[in-house]
């Protein structure tokens, strides 16, 4: 395999990367969008379902970062909102749950993200994060299956409470044409 194609199977494999991201990333967007306001901040739910949204971003937000060290949290950033594991801890607990609209907001910023940042990273390198023993290339795929669990969590609650079925976006079709 000679430069080009080597240059050239790393572009497609990017354009991929940001297909599969902004398609994950849509379907929680319908998750948010779908969400009956009752089940916005339901007590019911250990983690709430904005948390559980917020979550998912904050992590796809982070790990496209090149290392935790370039890391700049949304202006909106609250610090107990990123950990599910924290919701119970008082010390640290989120008062106010975000909106949807603010959800939305940082949804659109992390799109953002996946656009300007994929093409830059170095996929055969490490993955930046010391709990994340493996490559670059891998942390793409392990940070958009992430998005999938949390989205696919948020899509058995509004089946379960309102019957609502969101669509499955197989990949980011404006994206690619």
């Amino acid at each position: 395999m000679n430069l080009t194609e080597v240059l050239k199977s790393q572009l497609n494999l990017n354009e991929v990367i940001k297909s599969q991201y902004l398609a994950a990333l849509e379907m929680l967007k319908q998750a948010v969008t779908q969400c009956p306001a009752e089940m916005w901040d339901d007590a019911a739910y250990e983690n709430r379902f904005w948390h559980v949204a917020y979550h998912a971003l904050f992590y796809v937000h982070l790990y496209l970062q090149p290392t935790e060290a370039d890391f700049v949290p949304w202006e909106k950033h609250k610090k107990a909102a990123s950990s599910l594991s924290t919701w119970g801890d008082k010390e640290t607990a989120v008062n106010t749950p975000y909106t949807p609209a603010e959800v939305l907001e940082y949804l659109a910023l992390v799109q953002q993200v996946v656009l300007s940042i994929v093409d830059k990273l170095d996929m055969h390198g490490e993955s930046g994060f010391s709990w994340l023993p493996f490559n670059k290339l891998e942390l793409q795929f392990y940070n958009i299956r992430h998005i999938q669990h949390h989205a696919g969590e948020l899509y058995e609650r509004l089946n379960t409470h309102e019957g609502t079925e969101v669509d499955w976006v197989g990949l980011w079709p404006d994206y690619l044409r």
